[in-house]
Order: structure tokens, then C-alpha cells, then sequence
């Protein structure tokens, strides 16, 4: 081992491959982003369809979508009295008249942040500050801008804009305990919320989310670098950030609804009192005693949605409540595993009686079905062994939609009629498509790319789907990529036996651009293996694998079973057992990897990230014969550390499958370990946090394993705010130096 690092480090040190050839780019270009595409970012559609707004230099800056031209500035950092780079984001009112300011924002978890607060008047061209305070959490202006409401300290306040009239709304909130109008830590991780709460289309109402977090357990994280403020040095003593954090099988916070009535100055709770017909005892108990409430909202004629999920997230029910009284179940969903895409299931049509609903528990396979609030399901709006991946927008008479119908590694836009007729594939190329609709989808941007193609950006008609006129190129880059030899991913297929009959499993792989089918490479198999994730897609995405090619290493990625884009079944087929049929499907993998006749059998590695590393771990130490050598990077290292929303929808209560967590668990197989093994994670990692490498260090040390650890300090789950290229440089210098 020690010749074959000297032999390594003087090719580094020399600039040449293994094979002796000089590399055509390294991580360093990588990091400097000289592969990251131009693109077409923070376009903003205003409410015409006609017009969008970007955030240039400072200034809000209107743009008309056909032209692209500028049709007028909307505010400038001078008007505001503000610096250009203390803007950190904005929001239009709903009327178009004001624009709300985020000013000097600090982070706080992965969607939110501490702000200032400015309130700009557009016809005025003033802006005042909507609180003195740096540390507002969120603030919305009511759909006629005369007034915002606003979160601070877990409270919710009320700002009159034209006499500066503050009212409180509510009163309880406390850190750690009582939380208004705001998500807590895992339905901002877990559920994507940014805030809770919403107006209601007149503006004379103000729904939110109370969150008790009385019972929930804390966690603390110690920083060692972040000085309190004021302080000029690094602190003596690190500072302790505590927060509450349900991990699974653990108290989640009782989540309510509430709606405040301006006009009576008063707020009442929404209560859960439809059922459907023959619930049970038992059926009311699953939605009343210990559920989920993460989405609600106001339909486009002002009566009130929300969600009610169950504890197992295997039952859903979303309900309509008029608040004079009368309430009704408007949708429901169930599964013998878990419902997936939630957040998505529902979308209403602007006549706010008809909604779209994206289910998978029906057939299989993600589609869309018309449902009406009185009648219930219409008719289905689309069919077929594919999937419906995105609803991109949706109108009185039209649909547009994402979908793999050509490949699970693709994907293309299709528009249909509302009465489920006259569908249409308005995309043209074979690749992956992200669309960015203009309200009511008059004009659409495309951001195409493919393995070899950068991202490609245009703006097109949204009902026809004609080009109007490219907006971003990226030719440049794709000289570039020629020039380096950037090598294009080959995609292919595998097939393994499974319960007795072929599965063929989706992989690419990457070769070096001078590969020699005569020589034996080393491999790097780079996954991540989530439940519904894929990493096995056509597009444009070049990180540290891509400069270890270079180097002369071949690089694969497969999506195991669990994985998604191929339909229901194949996806929860993990259920109950999260990282076992994943773990077995990497090592058979990489078993068939070694048996390519140009590829060195005793030169295979396995990396990953999150639940990649965790896979990665696994790997090496169930596959010690395959993997030579693993690197595994802020990974959970058994489910019971993991919060209850994420692991619990796949595998259910640790106290009713208690072997469902603990046999996937690596934290048993420390022994197993036989290649080398690099241990990475950030120590202010609030999401999988570091307890869970620390623990697999113990239990690798009690096994008298060596193994390499790094530990980013002060760094989070993406090791941001330092570590981001850090971490990547180690681990091309880890392979050279190991596999």
C-alpha cells in the first residue's frame, strides 16, 4: 500500500494518469465552475402571463416575456436606501403594487432564514421597513398589499402598511415550545415548507399552522467557529445550538389549524369534523389523535383546504371547510405501504370546483385524474406504464405535464384538454426538460440538457409549444467539453435474479476519452439509492467523478430496486426494510462491474452522500470480496437516529419493526470491514447528524478496524458554509491514493 501511494502521489505531483497520459482537467476546473452551464435563473412571472420580473444588480426589472425587452425598473437600491448585495430576495404583492424585501438574510435550517423586512411602494418609490427587528422569519403582504403579515419571535403580527397600525395575532410563541405561522424542523425538511400560513383570496382572513413542540425531544449541536454577535475572536467555549428533533418512533409536535377573522379581530381553530361513510372508531382515530397537516390553503372562490395524513403516511385525506359549519372530505387516498408526492396530490383549476390529482395507488403508476369538489373522481386524464413526474400548470381548459412516457431516464412536456382529449408532446429532444410557466402557462422556458449536451434554455409559446427564441446556449461550454475530452455517459442495462425471474436494473457508465478496451481500469461506483430517487438520468451534471476519470478511472452508477421512475411497485418494494435489497443490489453490481474484461476485479470502489453513504457503508462491509476500498460521507448509520417523517412513510414505527431497522443497520457488520474505509461529515450537520459516524467510528474501533475519518467543522448536511470543495478534492486524492 505504501509503494502504491508513492507511485500515486508522484503521478499527481507529475500531472499524469495511471496510464501515464496527462489529464485533461482536474477537480480545480470542476470547482471553479468552468463545466457549471449559463442559465436563465429568478425570471418571476407576473400575474398577466405576459410579463416576468428579475432581480438585477438590486433593481426589480420588468421584462416582457415575447420581446424579452425591459418595459420598466419596478425599484432600485437607491430608492430603497439599501446596498445592492444586502438583498437577499422579494415577492410581489398579489396586486402588483408593493414588493416585499428580504434584506440581510442569515440561515437558519435548509428553506429558512433571520431577515430584515422593507416593504416597497411601487407608485410611491419609497420603501418602509416592516419591523426594526433583523430576525423576522417570513412576511406576506395580503393579496390588495394594504396590509403584511409577518412571523418574529414564533408570533405572528399584522402591519397596516398605510398607517403603520401593528395588531398581534397570537401571543404563545416561545423557542422550542410554541411555534406560529412557521414550520418546525421536519416539516421544513420533510414537507418543503418554507412558512405557514396563508391569505385568503379577499384578504380578510389569515390561515396558519400552530406547532406544539412541548413534547418533542431536543438536539444539540456544539459550534466552534461561529462567534455570538458582537464578538470579534473565536469563542472559548463552543456555542450550543439546541432545536427539537422527532426522531423515528419518537413525539412529533401537535400541529392545529387556525384561522384568524380581521373583521372580528379573532381566531378560531379549524377542527377535523367530517368522516367518511363507515369509519370507525379507529378510522377517525388515524386523522384526530397522531397525524400530519402540512398543507393547506384557500381555493380561488375562498374556502379552505387542508391535509390530514396519518402517522404510517399510508392514508390521506384532504378536506374542504366552508367555516359556516359545513365540512367535507373532497379527496381521499390509501395504501397497504405509503403514499408518496403528498405535497403534489391536489391542484384546483381557477374555476375552484374542479382539482387535479396526481395518485400512483390506482394503477401502478403516477397519472393525473379530474375530480370534482361535489362529484368526486370524473375520469382519469392520463393512462399507460410511465409516469406523470411534475403538473406544471393547469387552467379551466388545459393541462401541462412532465412525464417519462419515452424512458425512465427522460422525460418531456405534454399539454392536455381538461376533458382528457387532445394530448400533445410539446418537447422535442431526448433528454431531461425543466419547465418554468408564466401564469396561466401563456409563454413557458425550457431548460434542456442531455449527457452531452449543457443546458440548452428557450422561451416558448405555451399553447403550441413554438420556439419564440433561445435564450441561453451554453456553446461556449460545449467547446470546452470537446476541447477536454469531457467523456459522455454510456447508459445501459444489467439483469439480476430476483424471487426467481429476471430484473433488469438501469446504469451508466463513464470511460476515459482515450479508453483502451485492451487495458484493466479501476472503477469508483458512485450511488445514492434512495427511496424514489435517480441518479441513472439523461442530463447535464459533472462533479468530482467526472475529474477522477480523467485520472483514468472508470466511474458507474446504478439505480437499485426502491429507486424510482419505473412505477409503485418497484419502488416500495423496500418497504419495511430500508437498505437491504438496495445493498444486495449494489454488491451483485458491482460483482458483474469486475467481470468486465476491461476493468481490474481487484480495483472497485463504492462512494455516497446521505443515504448513499449509508449504502456505501454497507457495501464494504457486507462486500468486502467486491469493494476494494469506500468513501462514505454524512451518512445515517441506523434509521432509529433519522427523523420519524422520512423514515417512518418507508419503514414504518421502529416499535413494530424494530428488525426492519436494525438488521440494514451498518453499525452491526463493523467487523466485516476488510478495504479501506474514509469517514466524512460536517459536526453542525442538523439533519443527519454527526452521531451517526461517530457511532460507526466507536463501533469500527471496538472491532480494532483502521479507517480514515475527516470531520468538518462548523459545516452542514451539503458541508456548507466551508468544506463544499474540500470535501470533493479529498476524496479524487483518497482514490488515487486507495483504489
Amino acid at each position: 500500500m505504501k509503494n502504491f501511494f508513492l507511485t500515486a502521489a508522484a503521478a499527481v505531483a507529475l500531472g499524469t494518469t495511471a496510464f501515464g497520459a496527462s489529464p485533461s482537467f482536474t477537480y480545480a476546473d470542476v470547482a471553479a465552475g468552468r463545466f457549471t452551464p449559463k442559465t436563465v435563473a429568478g425570471v418571476r412571472s407576473m400575474a398577466d402571463g405576459a410579463h416576468y420580473t428579475t432581480l438585477e444588480n438590486g433593481a426589480v426589472v420588468q421584462h416582457a416575456y415575447a420581446t424579452g425587452r425591459t418595459v420598466r425598473t419596478l425599484s432600485t437600491p437607491e430608492e430603497m436606501g439599501v446596498e445592492a448585495g444586502r438583498i437577499s430576495g422579494y415577492e410581489l404583492s398579489a396586486n402588483e403594487d408593493k414588493i416585499v424585501f428580504r434584506i440581510d438574510s442569515r440561515p437558519l435550517y435548509r428553506r429558512s432564514a433571520f431577515s430584515r423586512y422593507m416593504i416597497y411602494d411601487i407608485a410611491g418609490r419609497t420603501g418602509q421597513w416592516l419591523s426594526p427587528s433583523d430576525s423576522v422569519r417570513y412576511a406576506v403582504c395580503a393579496p390588495d398589499g394594504d396590509r403584511v403579515a409577518f412571523v418574529l419571535g414564533n408570533d405572528i403580527y399584522m402591519r397596516d402598511m398605510a398607517t403603520g397600525a401593528e395588531t398581534r395575532v397570537t401571543f404563545d410563541g416561545e423557542a422550542n415550545h410554541i411555534i406560529n405561522g412557521l414550520p418546525d424542523w421536519v416539516y421544513e425538511e420533510e414537507w418543503g415548507l418554507a412558512e405557514a400560513l396563508r391569505w385568503s383570496p379577499d384578504g380578510r382572513k389569515l390561515a396558519f399552522l400552530r406547532f406544539d413542540e412541548s413534547r418533542v425531544k431536543e438536539y444539540s449541536l456544539d459550534l466552534y467557529t461561529e462567534a455570538e454577535a458582537g464578538a470579534v475572536t473565536d469563542p472559548l467555549y463552543p456555542r450550543r445550538f439546541t432545536y427539537k428533533y422527532p426522531a423515528a418512533g419518537e413525539e412529533n409536535a401537535v400541529v392545529t389549524l387556525h384561522v384568524y377573522d380581521l373583521d372580528r379581530n379573532e381566531t378560531v381553530p379549524v377542527e377535523m369534523t367530517a368522516s367518511a361513510e363507515g369509519d370507525t372508531a379507529a378510522d377517525r382515530a388515524l386523522f384526530t389523535e397522531d397525524y400530519y397537516m402540512p398543507y393547506f390553503g384557500w381555493t380561488p372562490d375562498g374556502k379552505l383546504y387542508f391535509y390530514r395524513i396519518n402517522r404510517l403516511q399510508n392514508r390521506l385525506r384532504v378536506l374542504m371547510d366552508n367555516l359556516q359549519g359545513a365540512q367535507q372530505i373532497i379527496y381521499e387516498e390509501a395504501s397497504d405501504k405509503y403514499i408518496d408526492n403528498i405535497g403534489t396530490a391536489i391542484t384546483f383549476l381557477p374555476d375552484g370546483r374542479r382539482f387535479v390529482v396526481k395518485n400512483e395507488t390506482r394503477t401502478g403508476f403516477m397519472h393525473l385524474y379530474m375530480y370534482d369538489v361535489q362529484e368526486g373522481l370524473l375520469y382519469p386524464l392520463t393512462a399507460g406504464d410511465w409516469e406523470v413526474r411534475d403538473l406544471v400548470c393547469a387552467t379551466d381548459e388545459h393541462i401541462w405535464f412532465l412525464s417519462n412516457e419515452t424512458s425512465p431516464l427522460r422525460n418531456n412536456l405534454y399539454v392536455i384538454n381538461t376533458d382528457g382529449g387532445g394530448k400533445r408532446r410539446l418537447t422535442e429532444g431526448e433528454g431531461t426538460y425543466r419547465i418554468a410557466p408564466s401564469q396561466g402557462c401563456k409563454y413557458y422556458i425550457s431548460y434542456f440538457s442531455n449527457s452531452s449536451t449543457p443546458t440548452v434554455v428557450t422561451l416558448h409559446k405555451g399553447d403550441s409549444g413554438r420556439r419564440i427564441r433561445t435564450l441561453e446556449e451554453n456553446a461556449a461550454l460545449k467547446a470546452y467539453a470537446a476541447q477536454v475530452n469531457y467523456p459522455v455517459k454510456e447508459f445501459h442495462t444489467f439483469t439480476v435474479e430476483r424471487d426467481g425471474r429476471p430484473l433488469e436494473l438501469n446504469y451508466y457508465i463513464v470511460k476515459p476519452h482515450d479508453f483502451d478496451p485492451s487495458k484493466r481500469y479501476p472503477v469508483l461506483l458512485t450511488q445514492y439509492s434512495g427511496p424514489a430517487s435517480q441518479q441513472v438520468l439523461d442530463r447535464w451534471f459533472v462533479d468530482w467523478e467526472d475529474a477522477l476519470v480523467q485520472e483514468g478511472y472508470i466511474v458507474v452508477c446504478m439505480d437499485p430496486r426502491g429507486t424510482g421512475g419505473r412505477g409503485e411497485h418497484f419502488k416500495k418494494l423496500t418497504y419495511g426494510r430500508m437498505g437491504l435489497l438496495e445493498t444486495e443490489d449494489q454488491i451483485d453490481f458491482g460483482r458483474y462491474v469486475a467481470t468486465l474484461p476491461y476493468v481490474d476485479p481487484a480495483r472497485v470502489g463504492i462512494y455516497g452522500w446521505s443515504y448513499g453513504g449509508f449504502m456505501s457503508l454497507n457495501c464494504i462491509l457486507k462486500g468486502g470480496d467486491v469493494f476494494r476500498m469506500a468513501i462514505s460521507v454524512a451518512p445515517v448509520t441506523s434509521w432509529r437516529y433519522y427523523d420519524s417523517v422520512y423514515t417512518e412513510r418507508v419503514n414504518g414505527l421502529p416499535q413494530e419493526n424494530a428488525e426492519g431497522y436494525d438488521l440494514p443497520s451498518p453499525l452491526g457488520y463493523a467487523d466485516g470491514l476488510q478495504g479501506r474505509l474514509l469517514l466524512m461529515h460536517g459536526s453542525a450537520d442538523d439533519n443527519v447528524h454527526p452521531q451517526n459516524s461517530y457511532k460507526m467510528a466507536h463501533e469500527l474501533v471496538k472491532a480494532g478496524k483502521p479507517f480514515d475519518m475527516m470531520i468538518y467543522t462548523d459545516d452542514n448536511h451539503s458541508m456548507l458554509p466551508y468544506g463544499r470543495a474540500h470535501v470533493r478534492q479529498k476524496m479524487v486524492d483518497y482514490c488515487l491514493e486507495h483504489l
